[in-house]
């Protein structure tokens, strides 16, 4: 009691406290998972991290998928040193949108991460050594296959909930349209069903400021010491403007010099909006791998639930059963409300019950990882109209 008391008093009496990641395998050889390409993965390791208990009938889980650069530890703190919780942490935990007094919260790294998850920084079993590029490329769907082994690890057999942003929203929506007797209800937030040309744009110049680092060797960098960190770290500042709005941009930076106030005339890192890019390159380089942004990069850019526009978008939902929530932002231009509404008016002609919000904020793509009052209220009476029916 006096621990609970202490550990309260260090992260306040509304977070999940100090959480463990659990680590799931499965698909031992000869019994591999077979991908969408038609390769053969296993075993398969998936990390997760369970929030919330399970009620006796099943009724209470909540799948929340990741997106691009996330994990699986989507709240609390792994030690009571822990600076900062989980990525989703004002999202989850006792009274808040993902309150975990209700609800039983499920959150797995996608296969093809770096975060405890089987990707390309893991060994593979038939060399001993990391896979590097002979990891086979994963899509949205086998992540969300992987992830249907977990839920059937942990004996659920409908989801309350599946819910993500960005890519964790293609997956929420691949959960619909693959499963749809196991998903009761879908969040979509900030999300499409098929990357824009120009998002597949900018993936590819990120992918190729690694692979152009020297140091990237091909994808065999991990028994060396140098590793393409000026890649990635490039990769990222590139990624990271196409998060952000431009009214967010100008609101915390403007033209604002750093550290001086005179132009210098020369090369440096003047403008605080560079240093903040640089700023955000360096850290990332500290908790990511280099051939991880590739594939999940690459997944993003083969997500298109039309096949390649042999279905129309109507047709391509007609399996879902689910009801859903959908949210964009107004100045998201990376995942533009437009694409959302091209969902809704699909579902819609499906008969499915759908609701809808297009949320005014200027933090662009990013919002759904900002408190955001409008987002929280919205989940909340979501989520508690479906639990009691």
């Amino acid at each position: 009691m006096r621990e609970t008391a202490r550990l309260e008093e260090r992260f306040g009496p509304d977070s999940v406290g100090i959480v463990q990641t659990q680590y799931y395998t499965f698909a031992h050889p000869p019994n591999e998972m077979v991908l969408e390409s038609g390769e053969k993965l296993g075993p398969i390791t998936l990390a997760y991290e369970t929030y919330g208990k399970l009620n006796p009938q099943k009724t209470n889980a909540i799948l929340i998928c990741h997106a691009l650069s996330g994990d699986a530890h989507v709240a609390g703190y792994h030690t009571p040193q822990d600076r900062k919780p989980g990525w989703w942490d004002f999202m989850v935990g006792p009274g808040k949108p993902f309150d975990t007094n209700k609800y039983f919260v499920i959150c797995s790294n996608v296969i093809g991460g770096c975060k405890g998850s089987t990707g390309p920084s893991s060994i593979n079993p038939k060399t001993g050594k990391p896979y590097g590029l002979e990891f086979p490329v994963v899509t949205i769907g086998d992540m969300v296959e992987a992830q249907r082994y977990l839920i059937d690890h942990l004996g659920i057999n409908q989801l309350l909930n599946v819910v993500g942003g960005s890519m964790g929203g293609m997956q929420a929506l691949e959960w619909a349209i693959r499963f749809p007797d196991r998903v009761k209800t879908a969040t979509l937030i900030a999300t499409s069903a098929r990357l824009s040309a120009q998002g597949i744009a900018f993936n590819e110049v990120s992918r190729r400021a690694i692979m152009t680092d020297p140091k990237w060797n091909a994808g065999n960098y991990y028994e060396t010491e140098e590793k393409p960190d000026a890649g990635l770290a490039l990769a990222r500042m590139i990624a990271h403007i196409t998060y952000l709005s431009e009214e967010a941009l100008h609101r915390k930076f403007g033209r604002k010099l750093k550290d001086r106030e005179k132009y210098g005339y020369n090369f440096s890192t003047e403008f605080q909006v560079e240093s903040y890019l640089h700023y955000q390159g360096d850290a990332f380089i500290k908790r990511f791998d280099a051939n991880s942004y590739l594939y999940i990069t690459k997944a993003i850019d083969y997500f298109d639930i039309t096949k390649g526009g042999q279905l129309t978008l109507e047709e391509a939902l007609r399996p879902a059963k689910a009801k859903f929530l959908i949210l964009s932002f107004s100045s998201d231009w990376l995942y533009p409300s437009k694409d959302s509404k091209e969902i809704v008016r699909a579902l819609k002609k499906n008969n499915l019950e759908v609701t809808y919000c297009e949320i005014k904020t200027d933090y662009g793509h990013d919002s759904f990882l900002i408190r955001n009052p409008t987002m929280e209220e919205m989940i909340v009476n979501f989520l508690a109209k479906n639990l009691e029916e």
